[in-house]
């Protein structure tokens, strides 16, 4: 009798990926920022492009400081307190944003909290009272949890040797909105008042119809257009990583991560990269408008100018952490970021000594340029501390930078004893010192900023990934 011998499956069709190539999980190794191609690049302009929108609308209060404060009768103490609720309402949508995203996905996670937020946005314009305005500025503020979303949605998509600069390019692009919305704020303003003859102190209430309107177009747009992962949504295509936490639970996830000592750190590096940012876009224009005796557009054109940067200085921290990681492996991506973060303290020092309206310019570009590098060189880090809890990690992080905007905010720009100017120059002084930890950080199979590996990559990288 003749032997009957089974054929082998045939292989799996290949991927309909637009993109290539890819790496074994099927995530791009190329960044190719100008093309819509699914499901990577569309994932980044839709990631990018909703916290940008968030950004937008988060930082649509303070170019108008100067006319609410006249309209609400705010002290500088109520916009103090206010800013210090903008930031604390986002440390802990950041918080519950990461184990969100481990669990149900970005795109949904993103999609429904900017849903959530945009009512909220539109009701800055029924606002009578200080006490009201602190409110509104606490609940808008959840909305920057999408920067977690954000981070994780790009780590789940790009290959390790891109990840840097994806997270770079999608979350400085975001936070251009910080810096668009300092320009379009105050026009939109202008144009009601001139060509509408509207007064001034319900112009700038008619205005939030159009953050809030943004906020829910782009939302739509991830919920429509987005796909969680290369191989499709969370409920339809899940690597071995994502079906592994599927049977984790919330707090078995959360654990993992909160032990990790070196989220820790990069939470507090971040909260003096990043925070400072948060800080410094609240307090610009009116540090302009107050010191140099600027008018309200000119000030917030100016302001304009600090967030903009993150065209092209976010996603330059990206692409040195790519570079120095594949020259000199974990050790040059730490020490690319306590550098760029230690020289953004010293020119943010400066920046509070400087006199000249022109100075304070030109240093406040170069300071932009070295803080706004830092946060993308941190999250150059964050996709190797856990793959397991990334969404832990990353929110751990992302709540750093908001958690270090208000206690900076509460200790220096809130009724302190300080002036502004020299608020900003111990705020640099802040930087330096809390960039220092980062010298703590180590990986046994990549070793840290002091000293090298103490095992083989190769074989323990696997093990130690399922462990964290």
């Amino acid at each position: 009798m003749e032997s009957q011998t089974t054929k082998p499956p045939p292989p799996p069709p290949p991927l309909p990926f637009s993109l290539l190539p890819v790496d074994e999980n099927q995530k791009a190794t190329e960044f190719r920022v100008f093309s819509i191609s699914k499901p990577h690049m569309l994932a980044f302009h839709l990631a990018w492009l909703s916290l940008f929108s968030c950004f937008f609308s988060t930082f649509s209060i303070p170019p108008l400081l100067p006319i609410i404060r006249d309209d609400l009768k705010l002290t500088d103490a109520d916009i103090g307190h206010a800013g210090i609720a903008s930031f604390v309402g986002s440390i802990f949508s950041r918080l519950a944003m990461g184990p969100a995203c481990d669990l149900f996905g970005p795109r949904i996670a993103s999609a429904t909290l900017s849903l959530l937020t945009a009512p909220i946005i539109l009701a800055t314009s029924i606002v009578s009272s200080p006490q009201s305005f602190i409110l509104i500025r606490f609940l808008i503020g959840f909305s920057l949890a999408n920067f977690v979303a954000n981070q994780f949605w790009m780590s789940s998509m790009f290959s390790t040797n891109v990840v840097g600069l994806a997270n770079g390019v999608a979350a400085g692009w975001a936070n251009m909105g910080a810096g668009v919305t300092q320009l379009v704020m105050p026009f939109l303003y202008n144009i009601l008042i001139k060509y509408f003859n509207i007064v001034p102190f319900t112009a700038w209430r008619v205005i939030f119809i159009v953050p809030a309107t943004f906020q829910v177009i782009t939302a739509i747009m991830v919920l429509v257009y987005g796909q969680d992962l290369p191989t499709g949504n969370y409920k339809k295509g899940r690597t071995q990583y994502t079906k592994q936490t599927q049977k984790d639970n919330l707090l078995g996830i959360l654990f993992r991560g909160l032990r990790n000592y070196r989220g820790w750190i990069l939470a507090l590096t971040y909260g003096y990269c990043f925070g400072v940012e948060l800080t410094t876009d609240n307090v610009i224009a009116q540090y302009f408008y107050d010191r140099f005796h600027v008018d309200l557009q000119l000030a917030g054109t100016i302001a304009a100018g600090f967030g903009m940067a993150n065209l092209f200085s976010r996603p330059i921290g990206g692409v040195i952490s790519d570079k120095m990681g594949k020259r000199f492996g974990m050790r040059g991506r730490l020490w690319g970021l306590w550098v760029v973060q230690t020289v953004a303290g010293l020119l943010c020092v400066l920046l509070g000594r400087i006199n000249s309206l022109w100075g304070s310019i030109v240093v406040m570009c170069g300071f932009s340029v070295f803080v706004q590098a830092a946060s993308g060189l941190t999250f150059g880090v964050v996709p190797f501390v856990s793959q397991r809890s990334l969404g832990v990690i990353a929110g751990m992080t992302g709540s750093g930078g908001t958690l270090g905007a208000v206690v900076t905010q509460l200790l220096l720009f809130s009724g302190s004893k300080f002036s502004k100017q020299t608020s900003i120059s111990l705020m640099g002084t802040m930087m330096i010192v809390c960039t220092l930890p980062i010298t703590l950080i180590y990986f046994p199979q990549w070793g840290g900023m002091l000293c090298g590996p103490s095992f083989d990559p190769e074989k323990a990288n696997e093990d130690y990934h399922l462990l964290e």
